[in-house]
Order: structure tokens, then sequence, then C-alpha cells
């Protein structure tokens, strides 16, 4: 199972049906994925909580003045079935910098902008604007 598709369609979702907050499965790539929305500020906050035992975190989903979800879109790059790396000197802004690409890398999780900045490539794991 794909934990960080997972996680991008339950956010997806979420934004769509304007919810205030969603709930998605813990682990630890996720939350560093979650760490990055929110430092570009593409989500207000984020909890880590335990429900059934199980750890889970609670996602605040962002909205401007009209209402309209500040993620316009989520998209998974990397698959488990095919995967996408990128050298550092061969990654694209995502909307002419408007939005951010999520790597993994050999230094951590990081975006696309700060990889860059440290010459490092990886694999390429999703966008988001």
């Amino acid at each position: 199972m794909d934990t960080i598709a997972n996680m991008l369609t339950i956010i997806r979702n979420g934004c769509m049906a304007k919810k205030s907050e969603v709930i998605v499965q813990y682990s630890k790539i996720n939350e560093k994925i979650i760490e990055i929305l929110k430092k570009e500020g593409f989500i207000p906050g984020y909890e880590k909580e335990m429900k059934n035992n199980h750890p889970v975190i609670k996602v605040k989903l962002g909205y401007d003045e009209k209402r309209r979800p500040i993620i316009n879109s989520l998209i998974r790059v990397s698959k488990p079935g095919r995967r996408v790396y990128v050298k550092h000197a061969a990654i694209q802004p995502v909307k002419r910098g408007l939005g951010v690409a999520i790597l993994s890398t050999s230094k951590g999780v990081m975006t696309d902008k700060e990889a860059i900045k440290n010459n490092i490539g990886g694999e390429l794991l999703c966008k988001i604007w």
C-alpha cells in the first residue's frame, strides 16, 4: 500500500469537500511531507495523535477569504511501480516557482529549492501547487 498516495488523496478530497481537518495514517515520511506543507504555507498546522492505539496525523486544511482551498493540486509523481529520480540539474520549478516539488534525498525529505541549493538529486515524490 502506498501511504504517500493515500495521504495525498485524503488531503485532496478533504479540500474539495471543504473540511477543516482530515486524519491521515502516520509514517515518518508522511510527517516530513506534512512538515514541508506547513513550512511552505499550504496548511496552517497539524497534530500527531493516537486513535484506536494507532498513531495518526490530524492535518488542518487552509482556505482563503473566499473559502477556496490553498492547495489547488497534489500530484504523486514517483509510484511504487514506477520510481522517478532526478539529478539536481534536472529539477524543474513547479508552476514557475509558485508550487513545490518534494524529493526524498540522501540528506532527507526536502523541497526542490532546497535540493537545488544543496546540489543534490533524489526521488521526486510529489508536486503541490
